[in-house]
This record gives C-alpha cells, sequence and structure tokens, in this order.
C-alpha cells in the first residue's frame, strides 16, 4: 500500500500492503478486481500550512462505468468532491460523457491509462507515454484533457509487475518523466479493498477504510468506480459520515497537493 500522494512527496503507510491479489493482467470492468499493487513509501511530506489539521481526499479508479452514477450521486448529495483517475477503454466508451457531469459538478479528473494493460503500458517510457496520450485524446471531448496535471499510475508507483516487462527501472524513469513535466503522480495511503476479488460488501468496505485510516490525519483513499465494485456507492455514506464525525475537511487531490 503506496503513500506517495505527489511527485517526490511521500507519506509512509502505516502497514504493509493489502491492495494486491494474484492476477495482475486483467482489465478494468472485465474481473471482480483491478490491479492496486504498492509497498511502503519511505519519504514523509510535509504538511502544507494552509491545509485544514484532518484531510481525506476520495479518489476513484478505473472508471467511468454503469457504477459512476451511483457514486455521483453519493458524493453529491454529501456536497462532497472527489478525484477520478479515469480509463478510456473498450469496455467504457459509452460511459465517457459521465466525465462532463462529473467535472461541472466540481469533481476533480485525472489520469490513469488508457487501456489498463500492464503488458502494453509498461513495456517502455515510450509506451506509458503513448498510453496516456490516448488517453487524453479520448477524453478530450468531455474535458479539458490538456489542462490535467494529476496522474495515478496502474499498481501504483512502486507496483513490481512494470518489471516484468520494461525492466526494474522503468517506474523511477517514469516518475521522473512526469516530474520534468511538473505534473503530479498519486498513490495512496488508506485502500478500500473494494476490488478485490469476492464482491465485498458495502460494510466490508466501509470498515476496511476505517481501519485503514486509524490515526492518520491526511488521507488518500483508493477506491473504484469501475462495473463490478457497485458496492462501493452503497458504502460513500456512512464513509463520508464517519470522516465528517471524525473532524477530516474533504479535499480534491489538487487541493490537497497543489502543483508548485
Amino acid at each position: 500500500m503506496a503513500a506517495a500522494f505527489a511527485a517526490g512527496m511521500c507519506f509512509p503507510a502505516r502497514s504493509p500492503a493489502v491492495c494486491t491479489q494474484a492476477d495482475l493482467t486483467v482489465r478494468p470492468d472485465a474481473a471482480p478486481f483491478s490491479p492496486a499493487v504498492s509497498t511502503m513509501a519511505t519519504a514523509e511530506t510535509q504538511p502544507n500550512a494552509a491545509l485544514p489539521e484532518k484531510w481525506v481526499c476520495l479518489t476513484f479508479d478505473d472508471g467511468p462505468s454503469k457504477t459512476t452514477p451511483d457514486v455521483l450521486s453519493a458524493l453529491n448529495a454529501a456536497g462532497v468532491h472527489g478525484t477520478f483517475f479515469v480509463v478510456a477503454t473498450d469496455y467504457n466508451e459509452k460511459y465517457l460523457p459521465l466525465l462532463t457531469e462529473a467535472a461541472s459538478a466540481g469533481h476533480q479528473i485525472a489520469l490513469h491509462s488508457a487501456s489498463h494493460e500492464y503488458s502494453d503500458i509498461y513495456r517502455s517510457s515510450e509506451a506509458y507515454w503513448a498510453d496516456i496520450a490516448l488517453l487524453k485524446e479520448r477524453i478530450a471531448p468531455y474535458v479539458d484533457a490538456e489542462s490535467i496535471r494529476y496522474l495515478r499510475f496502474p499498481g501504483g508507483s512502486t507496483n513490481t509487475v512494470s518489471r516484468r516487462y520494461g525492466g526494474k527501472g522503468l517506474m523511477k524513469q517514469l516518475k521522473a518523466e512526469v516530474e520534468q513535466k511538473g505534473w503530479q503522480w498519486v498513490d495512496w495511503n488508506v485502500c478500500a479493498e473494494d476490488a478485490v476479488g469476492g464482491h465485498p460488501s458495502a460494510d466490508t468496505i466501509y470498515r476496511n477504510v476505517v481501519r485503514e485510516t486509524g490515526e492518520q490525519t491526511h488521507c488518500i483513499v483508493l477506491m473504484h468506480d469501475s462495473a463490478t465494485t457497485r458496492t462501493t456507492a452503497e458504502a460513500l455514506p456512512d464513509i463520508i459520515r464517519w470522516y465528517t464525525d471524525n473532524g477530516y475537511t474533504f479535499l480534491t487531490v489538487a487541493e490537497a497537493l497543489p502543483l508548485g
């Protein structure tokens, strides 16, 4: 479970990785889970003095999909803005107009992958950036893709599966290239485990978030709005209520980690 929130800025994870599974080549919306493999980060960022003492970012990977409207409804009903790390695959083209709706409601749209296929995107730096370019091209009719400067690597910034295809130095190179562009890469330090096998219930997802949060005061929560994570939306009202009751302010990633 990584907690690298921004380029060169990391929070240490509270416990060893929990967002793991054996199959690291599944596609979003095509299996009961999507890849999320990370290990503990090593550096600690200094909190931004202008930010609230306790804050949380609710982030969603692998959408938009048929699940996204329910996620948006839950967020909008609570007056909370989330951050969506989006894909644009053959599976979700008809849902891409939801990006316009999400952005209009104040949610942040960020980049994840066009294909989410590890064997393709992690072959080389060139392959990775070609995937990002294709993603931007596909979402451009719905949002201002050229203005987006935040991304999440499929599998997280410390994933090991990329070594299989691009070598052990690839992720280090990609992170450096993101930083050179003046962008930010974003991992997580709270995992809802909503995309693991077995289709966890809304109550299980809620309890995972509470457990993973623990005593942390600055949280980026990994959730999913893929077609196979329907119970995530059901869990959101309780998750939002718990963070509210415990004094957290809800921020988008851009608000929590503003670009310099």
